[in-house]
């Protein structure tokens, strides 16, 4: 379906692709990895035909319809959300404005006069549009759209009304309700809670075109990726399977590369050994001639491209008190919706809580509590002695002065550090070298977050407080900061859709229920034994199957 040939391109002095080669075909579900800045979206633009690589050809076959979910979703108003989400169908949404115009022109009594045409235009149009699947449209955009998390009430209100991540979740519905022959899904969990991102997963599992998919959920790419394509030094490397596969090949695949360029040098000094031992002699001129030349055409393997990883190292926090939170009898309502009534709940040193509930549940709203940043209706909030709290909320970002660079930054919080120490954190959190030079205000959301964990950790309280720390965190730093983290020695408290952050970090889950909260005992990974479901109010996981 899909065919880059020979690609080449640079953007300024970055070589983005060097004679890279694929494929994907009907039916394939591929992911698209490699660093920042690889070259990821640039593929999605030449397949959308926005730009054209300076060298080689990108070929789609025709009559292949291609759908792009990128994150730049443009300006939404004036339409309800279920009019935009219809809007993005296609042939057949534009068979239904036409359907629809028709039914008032029939119904216009100053038309009358042109009844027989416009009744066998109706009959031609709507024929058409019953081919397309057209009256059953409406039905599987509301199913999307709850799928995505819209409630019934939203789904008929102006979209314009809603924030930039909820916009992105109906350009996202767009997308899938048109159901190209190819999907193109750039970064599509970034806004999702993990109701919405476990839905999104068993849509895509199901759909039947083929998909190229950017993200940085590894259970996502694992679940739903049979094939790995990455961008590495400007080549393109395809490897069958999902992400922890092609881990896995990939670590083989540069043990090989090692093991072969070593027995090359060794055998490339044996023969100038013995060139530099006989150059000199008359009697081995033949010889040292025939090695020469035959040191001229061996083609020298390359060692393996080696993705340094950068290790962020806690300073160890002051110890707090046994008891680090307490929330008693606790009531909080937005209006006439009740969030908690009479929520008792305690935190004790070095656990690792995360929090699951339904879209509304109020797990923001408990961090918020817990934080300080809100306040209950009524129960009281207690934080224990010697607490050192640390809070990332999405709204943490407002905090950064617009106008520093990133190091500056870095300095005037930190005055006393060694710079080392502070390159070290700024590359550990995607600032390497010359990228600590960028200007706050210029920085995207995603860096913009990195920052604000960079300068939260670096000095580290001993109580955390992460409202979905991971959003917008590519792989690596996701990796890296599930590292540190690990070997974090103060307590934990934390909301995030991402289950393998999840999973590796937390030791005690809350569940926010209508009846009230569920503890448990053991970390995401048990909660999901025991439930037999990987987020609250889905069906178990043997009768989701």
């Amino acid at each position: 379906m899909i065919r880059l040939d020979g690609v080449s391109a640079q953007h300024g002095k970055q070589i983005l692709f060097i004679d890279a080669s694929a494929a994907v075909h009907k039916g394939e579900k591929v992911g698209l990895v490699g660093p920042n800045g690889s070259g990821k979206s640039t593929i999605f633009r030449y397949l959308m035909k926005e730009e054209q690589p300076d060298e080689g050809s990108v070929a789609i076959d025709r009559g292949v319809t291609m759908g792009w979910f990128r994150q730049d979703v443009g300006e939404m108003s004036g339409r309800t959300v279920l009019e935009e989400t219809l809007d993005g169908a296609g042939d057949v949404s534009a068979v239904g404005r036409e359907l629809k115009q028709l039914e008032r022109d029939l119904a216009d009594p100053d038309k009358a006069d042109q009844m027989e045409k416009l009744i066998e235009r109706f009959g031609v149009v709507q024929a058409r549009f019953d081919e397309l699947g057209g009256y059953a449209l409406e039905g599987r955009a509301r199913e999307i759209l709850a799928g995505l998390g819209f409630r019934d009430s939203v789904i008929e209100n102006d979209v314009g009304a809603l924030s930039g991540g909820w916009k992105m979740r109906v350009a996202l519905a767009r997308i899938l309700l048109m159901q190209p022959d190819a999907l193109l899904l750039d970064e599509p969990s970034n806004h999702l809670d993990l109701e919405s991102l476990l839905w999104l997963e068993e849509f895509l599992k199901r759909y039947e075109g083929a998909l190229v998919m950017t993200s940085h959920d590894r259970e996502l790419l694992n679940r739903v990726c049979n094939r790995i394509l990455e961008i590495d030094g400007g080549v393109l490397t395809s490897y069958s399977g999902n992400y922890d596969f092609y881990e896995q090949q990939k670590a083989i695949a540069m043990q090989q590369q090692q093991a072969t360029f070593e027995r090359q040098q060794a055998m490339l000094k044996k023969e100038l050994e013995f060139i530099a031992r006989f150059k000199a002699r008359a009697s081995h001129a033949a010889q040292v001639q025939s090695r020469v030349k035959k040191l001229e055409k061996i083609e020298r393997v390359e060692p393996p491209r080696r993705i340094e990883k950068v290790r962020f190292e806690f300073k160890p926090p002051p110890r707090a008190g046994e008891d680090v939170a307490k929330l008693d009898r606790v009531s909080k309502a937005y209006g006439d919706l009740k969030i908690y009534q009479d929520l008792d709940f305690l935190i004790r040193r070095r656990e690792r809580w995360c929090v699951l509930g339904v879209n509304g549940a109020g797990k923001s709203t408990l961090l918020k509590l817990v934080a300080g940043s809100s306040q209950p209706d009524s129960g009281t909030v207690t934080v224990g002695n010697s607490v050192k709290m640390g809070f990332f909320a999405q709204h943490a970002m407002e905090v950064l002065e617009k106008e520093l660079t990133v190091w500056e930054t870095l300095v005037r919080a930190f005055p006393r550090s060694g710079e080392g120490a502070l390159r070290t954190l700024a590359g550990c959190f995607g600032f390497p070298g010359d990228e600590a030079d960028k200007v706050v205000r210029v920085l995207s959301g995603g860096e913009q977050a990195r920052l604000v964990l960079a300068l939260m950790l670096y000095d580290p309280p001993n109580f955390l407080v992460l409202d979905e720390p991971t959003n917008h965190l590519d792989l690596a730093t996701k990796a890296m900061l599930i590292d540190a983290l690990k070997d974090f020695e103060g307590t934990l408290l934390m909301v995030s859709h991402d289950r393998h952050f999840l999973g590796a970090l937390s030791n005690r889950v809350l569940e926010l229920t209508p009846q009230g909260p569920v503890v448990y005992g053991g970390g995401y990974t048990e909660y999901v034994a025991r439930t037999g479901r990987e987020a609250p109010g889905l069906r178990t996981l043997d009768k989701a199957k």
